[in-house]
């Protein structure tokens, strides 16, 4: 007999189509992503998204992270992932694609080399699998490419005597901020304006050769020297203006009082400035003689007073510190000579406060014969970016510096007067120099109090130094003789990027992102337990839902059948 369907039950069904009919609808014409995680790991912010307005073509992003990877990598691979997701999200120009440069076995060791010829370094780890562990190696890098560009992002972040998991973390800390300023060197059109300055000893190209590549990324770059202050000030002013930023990469000639008026205007100006100075002149160089001792003797550029009167004071001493760089010596002599690292506590390991942009999730620096500073009241708001350890002390000039040291076991007593400033950031509105006090030189236009600007003063030229091998540049931070990587190249490109940040890109380098690992030897020790809850609590589930549901169905036929 045919079933009749009475109308009240047919006008339900027909509401709850119409009700799905319109939700699809909906969703299909609106569009929204929700950032539920606690620290809004994948809530972009505004910064990051603006280099990408300026794209007309898309923007494709190769991650080198695809395949089957160890579990602590897969985190990093899956946030990266899900970062990108976001991105192509709120932008359609994004594309981006994981890819196992590996995956053909045969022409694993072809590829290898490829990649590293573009820059691409690999990681070595231990992956044990089976019970037996091997050594593998994979590339954590994305090459994001717009038009007939192409910039290389490096995903993981090493930090010295961190574990996988904690480079890992770190690693995350920082993938928004790295492809967002991957996206802004993509689409940079106006560039800012750099003035090197040159003419008052300052080091040669060819030791700053890495760091100057690094910034002609984001910024145009020229040379400037102060010669023709002593003849037309006001046109080397107006030159000079002309410049976002001055760098000051260690000056050892003296300078003129009218250079420095020259330059104090420019800071009254608004002109932001990055100064490495060597207040002791002392190299390693001149160590490397036959009786193996140089002497450290105060250096006088005539820039005290002015960076005095801006707040902070350089010191003509070195500091020594326990938490210091090798120095790779030879000895012995013809074939049986050897290279063996010491300790050399005139090279002091810095490591980060991460207080700031600037410095945060950076690796330790290397310091090199650097200076003890001091930082001054004078209303002017003054963040220590990095310090000496507080097992350090400093050492008065003139003063004999001797190779023996390293043979004898360092006074730890005596290393009592840690923690010495060594690169300071000052903001605010800055006074001149000259105020109430007589100027060399007449200016027009000569300004008392300043525009708001920026400054950082490092107390170590060498900090900005690239070594050479045979001739040519190697990268900065790199040391050829312990094959140790150092943070200096990262924290100076951070210093620039601040002082000309008008984004506020830099700031995303402070979000805080929770990683969670687990703990392997809770693993280890609670693996049965975990095993059984795994496997048996959904099978016991599943056996609750039948006995329910048969017992409920029944019920309901037993019903219907008393009922016929």
């Amino acid at each position: 007999m045919p079933v009749k369907v009475k109308r009240k039950h047919i006008l339900p069904v027909a509401g709850v189509l119409v009700i799905l009919v319109v939700l699809h609808y909906i969703s299909a014409s609106f569009y929204g992503r929700f950032d539920l995680t606690r620290d809004k790991r994948y809530t972009l912010s505004e910064a990051s998204l603006k280099p990408l307005e300026r794209t007309e073509s898309p923007v494709h992003v190769d991650v080198f992270l695809g395949g089957d990877l160890p579990p602590q990598f897969r985190k990093l691979q899956d946030e990266t992932r899900q970062l990108l997701e976001e991105f192509a999200a709120r932008n359609k120009n994004v594309q981006f694609n994981f890819v196992d440069p590996l995956e053909d076995e045969e022409n694993a060791d072809a590829i290898i080399r490829e990649l590293q010829s573009i820059g691409l370094t690999p990681l070595n780890f231990s992956r044990e699998k089976g019970g037996k562990v091997s050594q593998e190696i994979l590339f954590p890098w994305a090459l994001a490419n717009y038009g007939n560009k192409s910039v290389r992002i490096s995903l993981l972040k090493n930090k010295l005597g961190a574990t996988d998991e904690e480079r890992v973390k770190n690693s995350v800390q920082q993938l928004e901020y790295v492809f967002a300023d991957a996206f802004a060197r993509l689409t940079i059109k106006d560039k800012q304006n750099i003035a090197v300055l040159r003419g008052n000893g300052e080091l040669n190209d060819i030791y700053m050769a890495d760091f100057l590549s690094t910034l002609r990324d984001y910024y145009n770059l020229a040379p400037f020297t102060l010669d023709s202050v002593a003849t037309s000030p006001e046109r080397t002013l107006a030159e000079l203006e002309k410049y976002d930023m001055i760098l000051a990469a260690k000056p050892t000639e003296i300078f003129t009082d009218n250079e420095k008026a020259v330059l104090d205007q420019y800071v009254m100006n608004g002109g932001r400035s990055l100064w490495l100075i060597d207040q002791v002149n002392a190299e390693m160089d001149s160590l490397y003689n036959e009786s193996g001792k140089t002497y450290a003797l105060p250096r006088d550029l005539n820039l005290g007073d002015m960076f005095f009167s801006y707040g902070v004071r350089i010191n003509p001493v070195l500091v020594n510190d326990l938490y210091f760089t090798q120095v790779v010596l030879a000895t012995g002599e013809g074939n049986e000579s050897r290279y063996d690292p010491y300790p050399w506590y005139y090279s002091p390991m810095v490591f980060s406060r991460d207080n700031h942009p600037v410095n945060n999730n950076i690796e330790a620096l290397r310091f090199e014969f650097a200076n003890a500073m001091d930082t001054l009241e004078n209303g002017i708001k003054k963040t220590v970016l990095l310090s000496s350890s507080p097992l350090s002390k400093t050492v008065g000039t003139p003063a004999e510096i001797n190779l023996d040291i390293i043979t004898r076991e360092p006074d730890k007593e005596s290393y009592n007067n840690g923690n010495q400033p060594l690169a300071v950031l000052l903001e605010g509105t800055f006074n001149s120099m000259y105020k109430n006090r007589v100027k060399p030189l007449e200016l027009s236009n000569y300004r008392e109090e300043g525009k708001d600007t920026k400054m950082i003063v490092i107390s170590d030229g060498d900090l900005i130094k690239n070594q050479l091998n045979k001739g040519r540049p190697l990268e900065l931070g790199y040391d050829k003789w312990t094959n140790n990587f150092y943070g200096n190249k990262e924290f100076l490109k951070n210093c620039v990027n601040y002082l000309l940040d008008e984004s506020g890109l830099i700031y995303i380098r402070s979000k805080k992102v929770a990683i969670p690992f687990l703990d392997k030897e809770k693993v280890a020790a609670q693996r049965t337990r975990w095993k059984l809850v795994n496997l048996g609590f959904p099978l016991v589930l599943l056996a609750v839902f039948g006995i329910v549901f048969m017992f409920i169905r029944k019920r309901k036929y037993t019903s219907v059948k008393n009922h016929t």
